[in-house]
């Protein structure tokens, strides 16, 4: 196997992700200077994810269809014209349009996800999963931290370096990635016989997906770890600017220490850790890591007790996303990896819609330790539902 292409959509990956950790810690501080109330600064979280969620299986689907270098090339592009917007906000309403147009365009990680799925064997997959978690840890340490510093001139600052990495993604992409499927050419045509319907909003592909037991549970899990870790997305930066007195900028370094210790598991150690001890023995580890973070942030009013918490957060999240996209991927058909982890993402994207507006409502309600302790309860669902997911081995066997 070629490993150049894997590095490059690596690198496409991990160049977007910097984008989208830009605007993550700043966004809550950004809508509030235009007077939203935390309901609407969850509602504006949660309308990328809304686009997201309804579209990524699509994108998924596609790609499986037309290949995956269109879709990622589509998804760059839409980034870039995004972040313009953001960075010329003027209003509460294009904040709205900038993330729903983001959300559409949000392909690249399941793409992504599948490349590495097709250029892979099934022994190393975790690894490069892992890798893929680690561009996305090396997203957000570096894209908080950009976005912070540059918030000091101006909210839409971060925005314009964003568009413009993003720029550069969208010409590394077009001449330096290639197709990962040789069914396809580089600008997606498909050889003979390799067509294949899609629908819309793909229900059918869910459907399928959902028939599979393994699948299913491991989807929910998903979910519902998604929606305890983008509640943190609206109510950590509030809870941190009432209770601990922090800024954008002192955010950033949050969500910078927690991408670097992603990094520092993602990047090296998962491979090693999954052929040690198995994905699922890492989900599981990973969602007890996860609630302890969960429960300890709401006391937090020192830095020391802030650290541990955030430590316990980057650990948790570093076992859980690589691990749980491996398995899904192993459950699916050799042909059906897009559009299974299209759909996996899908409720990944469902998450991300619940969790900030649950996170903002919540906190507009009653206070700024629920939002939290709701994470926490959302996290032993997910627990539950883990223990009970046989591995792919076992279901084949049996």
């Amino acid at each position: 196997m070629k490993r150049t292409p894997v590095y490059l959509v690596l690198l496409t990956v991990f160049i977007d992700l910097v984008g989208f950790g830009i605007i993550i810690p700043l966004l809550p501080f950004y809508a509030q200077h235009f007077g939203a109330t935390p309901t609407v600064i969850g509602l504006l979280s949660s309308s990328y994810s809304v686009m997201q969620f309804l579209f990524v299986p699509f994108w998924g689907r596609f790609s499986d269809r037309i290949g995956r270098r269109p879709i990622i090339l589509m998804s760059v592009t839409g980034s870039f014209i995004s972040y313009m917007i953001f960075g010329f906000s003027d209003s509460l309403a294009l904040l709205f349009i900038s993330r729903i147009l983001a959300g559409f365009m949000g392909a690249n990680i399941s793409t992504a996800q599948a490349y590495i799925a097709d250029t892979t064997s099934v022994e190393e997959r975790a690894r490069y999963m892992g890798f893929i978690g680690a561009a996305f840890g090396f997203g957000f340490m570096l894209g908080p931290f950009i976005g912070g510093v540059l918030s000091r001139i101006s909210y839409g600052a971060p925005g314009f370096f964003a568009s413009g990495i993003s720029l550069a993604n969208v010409v590394l992409a077009y001449f330096m990635l290639p197709e990962s499927n040789p069914r396809y050419s580089a600008f997606g045509i498909q050889s003979r016989g390799s067509a294949r319907k899609i629908s819309w909003l793909n229900v059918a592909a869910t459907q399928s997906a959902f028939r599979n037991h393994g699948i299913r549970n491991l989807v929910l899990v998903f979910f519902f770890y998604t929606v305890a870790f983008s509640i943190l997305y609206v109510a950590f930066p509030l809870f941190s600017k009432e209770i601990l007195k922090y800024d954008a900028e002192d955010n950033g370094y949050f969500f910078a220490y927690v991408g670097m210790v992603g990094i520092i598991i993602q990047g090296g150690a998962i491979g090693r850790l999954a052929r040690r001890f198995g994905e699922k023995s890492l989900v599981t580890a990973g969602l007890a890591f996860f609630v302890s973070a969960l429960v300890l942030v709401p006391v937090t009013r020192a830095l020391s007790t802030l650290i541990v918490s955030a430590t316990l957060l980057a650990v948790g999240s570093a076992f859980i996303a690589p691990s749980l996209t491996s398995l899904i991927s192993k459950y699916a058909g050799t042909g059906e990896q897009g559009s299974t982890l299209g759909v996996s993402q899908s409720f990944s994207s469902l998450g991300r819609v619940i969790g900030p507006f649950l996170g903002g409502f919540i906190i507009g309600t009653t206070g700024f330790a629920w939002p939290f302790l709701t994470g926490a309860i959302m996290i032993v669902i997910a627990l539950i539902l883990s223990l009970r997911a046989a591995s792919p081995a076992s279901q084949k066997s049996g």
